[in-house]
């Protein structure tokens, strides 16, 4: 806390009112209101604001006239005035403009923590989905013009709809691929998706045609009733 801030709260209202001079909203030679509406607008009693003004006075920045009221006697007294705590005013306006860097950094933390929820989501339904599809493969013919690229780069989701789980290479298996696997001729992209993706992968990668891939239970389902 700064020297000011532990200050009297008559000095505080003093700069105040100076401030208030210097920023036009009180004129020279303009009637400052007194003590008795002062009070109340800056939830002080009227003894702060009488030793305020006073304070004022002695820095011939306003005029106490018996009878009369308070009048603004310089503007410029009251910017010498203010100079003394200058240091001051730019802590004071750093602490608001940090205040308001936390609020919107709160803000911006909301929005991550909600789209981060939302593509989380997104994902487990995908996901959810994705257990509940067959099974394919197809093997890429070495003239597909998609050979030596990656998944990302062919875009392979957005022109099939069907997921890549796996790519059997030789004796290799890729398994969860991400876009930046390359497909090469001869490889076998292992994928899920409903029926109607199956040929829109046979002619997206040129391969040949594409074959279920039974489970080990439906597998054992079909032995049993042949």
């Amino acid at each position: 806390m700064s020297d000011l801030e532990r200050s009297p709260n008559y000095l505080k209202i003093a700069i105040r009112i100076a401030e208030r001079i210097v920023n036009g909203d009180l004129t020279v030679g303009q009637r400052v209101s007194g003590r008795s509406l002062l009070a109340p607008e800056y939830g002080v009693s009227p003894e702060t604001i009488r030793r305020a003004l006073k304070l004022l006075s002695d820095m011939k920045i306003v005029d106490i006239k018996d009878k009369s009221g308070v009048y603004v006697l310089s503007a410029d007294n009251a910017k010498r005035y203010l100079k003394n705590f200058e240091g001051w005013n730019e802590q004071r306006e750093l602490r608001a403009k940090f205040k308001t860097l936390l609020a919107q950094n709160s803000e911006l933390n909301r929005q991550i923590a909600k789209i981060y929820d939302d593509i989380s989501g997104s994902l487990d339904a995908i996901s959810s989905s994705n257990r509940n599809l067959p099974t394919y493969e197809v093997r890429v013919s070495p003239d597909s013009v998609h050979v030596g690229k990656s998944i990302g780069a062919i875009r392979f989701w957005q022109f099939t709809g069907a997921t890549i789980i796996a790519i059997r290479r030789a004796h290799n298996l890729i398994l969860s691929p991400g876009p930046y696997a390359e497909i090469y001729g001869g490889d076998v992209i292992v994928f899920v998706g409903d029926v109607a993706t199956v040929q829109s992968v046979e002619r997206f990668l040129g391969g040949n045609d594409c074959v279920e891939i039974q489970s080990p239970q439906e597998k054992e389902e079909m032995d049993d009733s042949i």
